[in-house]
């Protein structure tokens, strides 16, 4: 198993980028770099390529909205050359609440734009002519007013490092993780819970892997949560520094009928759980929320606790096809390279 991580940051990505070099150093894998409505992040995954060795940089996720197929294809393909071959896309829907509310763009048929992009953007990093016979690839684009006749399809202009990037689809819902399991070459879940993402994703992920590519390989799944490894209660207590993050994606990541994580607690079971948590979050009662949120579900979702029960979830996780365990590590001692040093001695 690979071993990944989210860059974090507080305002400032140089420092955190700094901190990415050290993990490198102690066996990290790869590095994700989150976009929502913050930084973008081919500037960062530019700079970390800049920083860094041998470290994967993957965007986790650029939304399928806010750029055009052909810009994609340009960034997919940058990336990819100033990293030296080590650019991962990860691409999402995101959801309605950034996509019209930050970008201004209508969130409409997210399956089939999905769809469209990835076939778009491997045949354009083969140098292949961008085709203009797809429903969002201009200048067919009717619902934005594009006009036909604009030109011949034309290919990059420039050749790529690699003729194909590894492309990952950030999916929750059944029908995005079928097209994940179809056409992607990784799936990106979020708030994972190994002992019941079967009742969740099983039959998607079964019905698109009976229609994938045999060329596309084996899917690859990146999950994981909160890493710190300790003995004693003070080491536990570090769980509900996970609570926020829960309560935000559960109550606050869109209105009541529109947030996919609340429909994913429902899914794992919490749906009374969830239905609170959004109601508090909504009204603004953040810690009533966060203190609603199963401790079950954060001791298995997250990698809290001694070394030998690290162990325990690890291949909870790998039992389900997880491939890379993406981990924020949290140290006592504030040395978060000896976190993940002692994740990868786990791992093996």
């Amino acid at each position: 198993m690979k071993i990944s991580t989210m860059l974090m940051y507080d305002g400032n990505p140089r420092t955190a980028a700094d901190q990415v070099v050290e993990l490198e150093r102690a066996g990290l894998d790869t590095v994700w770099v989150a976009e929502a409505y913050g930084f973008d992040s081919p500037t960062l995954m530019g700079y970390l390529a800049a920083k860094t060795e041998t470290v994967e940089i993957g965007s986790a996720i650029m939304n399928i909205y806010s750029r055009t197929p052909g810009a994609l294809l340009q960034t997919a393909a940058g990336l990819d050359n100033v990293s030296g071959g080590r650019a991962i896309l990860g691409l999402g829907a995101s959801g309605p609440q950034v996509i019209e509310g930050f970008h201004g763009v209508p969130y409409a048929k997210p399956i089939a734009r999905t769809r469209e992009i990835i076939e778009i953007i491997r045949a354009g990093m083969k140098r292949e002519p961008l085709t203009a016979d797809g429903e969002f690839q201009l200048p067919l684009d009717k619902e934005h007013g594009a006009v036909t006749g604009l030109g011949k399809p034309l290919k990059l202009l420039t050749k790529p490092e690699r003729d194909t990037v590894p492309i990952y689809v950030a999916a929750l819902g059944p029908k995005n993780v079928e097209l994940a399991a179809e056409i992607a070459d990784g799936l990106l879940p979020h708030l994972y819970y190994p002992e019941r993402i079967g009742d969740v994703m099983g039959a998607p992920i079964k019905a698109g892997t009976e229609k994938r590519d045999p060329s596309l390989g084996g899917l690859n799944i990146v999950a994981g949560g909160m890493l710190a490894i300790g003995e004693g209660p003070e080491t536990k207590a570090l769980l509900d520094f996970a609570r926020p993050i829960f309560a935000l994606y559960i109550g606050g990541m869109g209105a009541k009928g529109k947030n996919f994580y609340n429909d994913l607690a429902c899914a794992y079971g919490y749906e009374k759980e969830a239905t609170e948590i959004q109601e508090l979050y909504l009204s603004g009662k953040k810690k009533e929320a966060e203190a609603l949120v199963p401790l079950e579900w954060l001791e298995a979702a997250n990698f809290v606790g001694p070394k030998s029960y690290i162990a325990e979830r690890v291949a909870a996780f790998e039992e389900t096809g997880v491939t890379s365990l993406n981990v924020t590590p949290v140290a006592m001692d504030g040395n978060n390279a000896g976190v993940i040093a002692q994740l990868k001695e786990i791992v093996g």
